[in-house]
């Protein structure tokens, strides 16, 4: 087993010959209101236990590919892969721009959730067992992160709520949170439904809710 250990802040691989930068973060002081969300693979680690070294490869790479193309499309910036899930936010999202960024975002995860018949074709052509996937997303406060191994990170409030939430999102479908659904509730082209809520500092509930297209 190798050794590893630190020097002169970088580390070290005993044998390999190698060094690299240790791990630094610096956090902005201008915060920013942003809305966050996490697309994260169902079941995938059983799936993938199942496939083939290349296999696995192309499975990840599908998916993590469609989801980035149509987030291109709607303006939505990846922050970072998570393994199976997918870490984004919306620039336009901001106070100056806030209606045209959350219509952008909610959009965007809906055109995410369609995009599933699409993803299961190639999964299809490709010979490998279909995906599902749940979609979270929040609108809050964070603040701008970059670190020395990537260019932007969030952190705040919005990303723990996506990730605690996104559980409770339906197979293939969406959740919101309630600070999103505020800004969102009266805007005509959009239906909403009351979800489960969750339990923040063991007092408070927090409301979440579903989103489809008004067809009316």
């Amino acid at each position: 087993m190798k050794n590893y250990v630190s020097k002169n802040s970088f580390l070290t691989i005993n044998g390999d010959n190698k060094e690299y930068p240790q791990y630094s973060v610096t956090i902005s002081d201008q915060q920013q209101n942003y809305c966050v969300g996490l697309v994260d693979m169902i079941g995938s680690t059983d799936i993938a236990a199942k496939l083939g070294h290349a296999q696995i490869g192309t499975y990840y790479e599908i998916f993590l590919n469609s989801m980035s193309k149509v987030l291109a499309r709607f303006g939505g910036k990846i922050i970072k892969n998570i393994g199976d899930c997918l870490l984004f936010f919306f620039p336009e999202s901001t106070h100056q721009n806030r209606k045209f960024g959350v219509m952008s975002c909610l959009e965007c995860v809906l055109a995410m959730t369609e995009e599933h018949d699409e993803i299961k074709k190639k999964l299809r052509d490709a010979g490998l067992p279909s995906m599902n996937y749940r979609i979270s997303v929040d609108y809050g406060n964070v603040f701008v992160m970059k670190s020395n191994y990537s260019s932007i990170d969030l952190i705040g409030t919005p990303v723990n709520i996506c990730a605690k939430i996104n559980h409770l999102a339906p197979k293939n479908g969406i959740i919101i949170g309630g600070d999103l659904y505020e800004l969102t509730k009266k805007i005509s082209e959009y239906d909403f439904d009351k979800l489960k809520g969750i339990s923040i500092l063991k007092k408070k509930t927090y409301p979440t809710y579903s989103v489809r297209r008004n067809e009316r």
